[in-house]
């Protein structure tokens, strides 16, 4: 079980570092559409040589359906937090994105008609008060926020936790890099509908946007995508999301360490939260299954 909870927690710091780059980029004068495209571009083309080399398969016409639902979250996530971070400050944004650790267990809980654990729901608490603090909140207030910021950040949030629901769900019988093509292919398709994709023709990769779409594809695409198809359905969606708060500690460590921003004792106090939320309910767990064995023994 550990080892499945530790490919979902790498799988969201691996997502922690895209803000970073994207930062970097736009250093270099890239706009956020074409960083974005370059990513779920890149990313699909890496998925579907990974596919071709390792997985050769036919795939049931039905379990293709069921992913390109999982395809829709994942793009929905990319354009709702980009959208709110357009309207909203970047904490603000966060924050609203960090919703999803409480409506993934919920969501869990509804289609299992399951209570969730007292671990999960203690969890969620140390979680949100964790994100409050990691992400400024009490030091920016909400100031002059705008109503569209927020829905847009909390669509990002609905989004995302469909998307690790959908991981953990579906298509459990599509190997791994087939069913993570599936999805990104669904997201590139929805994502240039949004973002236009006219990097591909005005030069763009060629004057540095292909190093940063690598790096982006890689962090955004190929490991969290893979790793969470890997993870999730083993951990269950609801657990999946509370390690999925490993992004925002990630994001706020590479910030400090790459582009040098100050952080303050509060956000390093909330950092240090979100990994005691994240460590609680895979730590009950693997105690409570030790215990069970063995009393098996005995």
């Amino acid at each position: 079980m550990l080892k499945y909870a530790l490919l979902v927690f790498l799988g969201a710091c691996s997502y922690g570092g895209l803000s970073t780059i994207i930062k970097l980029g736009m250093k270099e004068g890239f706009q956020v559409s074409q960083l974005v495209g370059s990513q779920f571009f890149i990313g699909w083309l890496l998925l579907i040589l990974l596919t071709l080399l390792f997985n050769r398969k036919r795939v049931p016409v039905r379990s293709i359906l069921q992913l390109i639902a999982g395809g829709f979250a994942l793009s929905g996530t990319t354009i709702f937090y980009n959208l709110s971070v357009a309207e909203l400050p970047a904490s603000i944004a966060v924050v609203l994105l960090f919703q999803f650790t409480w409506i993934g267990v919920l969501l869990e809980a509804i289609v299992d008609r399951k209570k969730p654990s007292k671990e999960k729901i203690f969890s969620i608490v140390v979680l949100l008060m964790g994100t409050a603090l990691a992400g400024g909140l009490l030091e920016r207030g909400f100031e002059s926020l705008s109503l569209a910021g927020i829905l847009y950040g909390l669509l990002s949030a609905v989004t995302f936790a469909l998307y690790i629901f959908a991981s953990g769900r579906l298509g459990l019988d599509v190997p791994v890099f087939t069913k993570s093509l599936t999805m990104v292919t669904t997201a590139v398709i929805v994502v240039f509908t949004v973002f236009s994709p006219s990097f591909l023709v005005d030069g763009a990769l060629g004057q540095g946007l292909w190093m940063y779409g690598l790096a982006l594809s890689s962090l955004g695409i190929i490991i969290p995508v893979v790793f969470f198809s890997i993870g999730v359905p083993k951990v269950g969606s609801g657990l999946g999301t509370i390690l999925g708060a490993a992004e925002l500690p990630a994001a706020v460590i590479a910030s400090v360490t790459v582009l040098g921003e100050h952080v303050s004792t509060l956000q390093w106090s909330g950092i240090l939260l979100i990994l005691l939320g994240i460590a609680i309910p895979p730590l009950m767990l693997n105690k409570k299954q030790t215990r069970q064995a063995k009393a098996a023994v005995h």
